[in-house]
């Protein structure tokens, strides 16, 4: 540097007591765990009335650069964005080094402060004391700038844990309840073993299985899939998990209760959210399945001879409505030995490095080659295989396994 003012025995003196009451001051407030704002305030005033800098814009890098403090210019840096010139400095710089537009020459010295070799900010000062030239003066307003900087810093990462631990336990809650709303059991008796498999995308997913018993002879079961993902789509699921349970006490008519779920979804769907899903009845006694598939993956129905039927008759997907615009309900009768085997679109859309999906031929096959394995070593092996099929495959949804065997 040059232009450097060296200040007599008695300036230095003044300028020692007022740093060393500046230096209070700040840490007095940092002490008092006072707010940013209030800090900011602190430095502003602490350096007008003890080290008299008169002219004062101060830039903190707060995802972007922002003005946080700005006095002494008839300039309104706050609209103002920093010219890259300044914001390339490492080492406190004359202003008039600078090729910067004129607005910035109100301004003598350019000091960046620095922690841990990243800049978190900028101090520009001017209508400064001659003496404030000194290398030692301004390297004394870099320390008190930097102590209050970090200080601010600190608050600003206490306040993000403190924000992080509060959406980490709303997971957690979220999570709780969503294991609530899967079933405890799943039959194996002499009509029909159910068997279910939940891989999340993340700690909380948008998929959903359930079993409903709705008399001696008749129960539901059924695999749903919320478009997104988290908190959200996690509280729509309970909605949808709620009202399926709600209605299925006052009526059992697949007719009518998708119709009222669809109403449900259609009124507290959040954004553009929606439900796909598979439901269906099962009669132990006439072994009739009766099912509307809601825009979901289509459920595989393989045979004893291993021939296989698509059950993807239905409505369009739930929520998007207010009244769905088609609706059907199909019966079919299940002959023994057979094996439904329904899932959500995490299972099939994964590519290989060709970008060949897998998709539901790959799932046919594999159920073709496999049926015989139980059901739970069934749905292992399945996962193993989309693995094998794409060992970098990093799953981009929630993986809903559901298989029931008929006896």
């Amino acid at each position: 540097m040059s232009e450097i003012i060296v200040p007599n025995t008695q300036q230095e003196l003044q300028l020692k007591k007022l740093e060393l009451s500046a230096l209070l001051e700040i840490t007095q407030a940092i002490n008092e765990n006072l707010p940013e704002s209030a800090l900011y305030k602190i430095y502003h005033f602490t350096l007008l009335a003890q080290l008299q800098i008169n002219r004062l814009v101060l830039f903190v890098e707060d995802e972007s650069w922002e003005c946080k403090i700005c006095y002494g210019t008839e300039m309104d840096f706050t609209k103002c964005e920093m010219p890259e010139e300044i914001i390339n400095l490492k080492e406190i710089t004359f202003i008039s080094k600078l090729q910067v537009e004129r607005r910035w020459r109100g301004f003598e010295i350019v000091i960046p402060i620095l922690h841990n070799g990243r800049v978190l900010a900028f101090v520009m000062i001017g209508k400064i004391q001659p003496y404030y030239n000194n290398l030692e003066a301004l390297n004394f307003l870099q320390t008190v700038s930097n102590i209050m900087l970090v200080a601010i810093e600190n608050h600003k990462m206490n306040r993000q844990r403190l924000a992080q631990e509060s959406i980490r336990r709303e997971i957690e809650i979220a999570r709780e309840v969503q294991s609530m709303l899967f079933p405890k059991a799943l039959p194996n008796d002499k009509d029909v073993a159910i068997h279910a498999s939940y891989i999340p995308h993340s700690s909380i997913g948008g998929d959903y299985y359930d079993f409903i018993d709705i008399d001696q002879d008749q129960f539901l079961f059924c695999v749903a899939d919320v478009s997104g993902k988290g908190v959200p789509a996690s509280l729509l699921m309970s909605n949808f998990q709620a009202g399926l349970r709600t209605i299925l006490r006052q009526v059992s008519d697949l007719n009518t209760v998708v119709a009222e779920l669809n109403n449900l979804i259609y009124r507290n769907a959040i954004a553009e959210k929606f439900i796909t899903a598979f439901l269906a009845i099962y009669n132990r006694k006439t072994r009739q399945l009766s099912y509307v598939n809601a825009g979901h993956n289509s459920p595989i129905l393989l045979f004893e001879d291993n021939s296989h039927r698509l059950l993807n008759e239905g409505c369009t997907m739930l929520g998007v409505f207010d009244v769905l615009p088609f609706m059907s309900v199909t019966t079919i009768e299940v002959p023994r030995r057979s094996v439904l085997f329904c899932y959500t679109d995490g299972l099939t859309e994964i590519f290989d490095a060709s970008e060949e999906e897998y998709g539901i031929e790959g799932t046919i096959k594999y159920m073709q080659k496999h049926r015989f394995l139980s059901s739970r070593t069934l749905h292992l092996q399945l996962l193993k295989e989309i693995h094998l099929y794409n060992e970098e495959a990093k799953f981009d949804d929630d993986i809903t396994l559901l298989s029931c065997r008929f006896k």
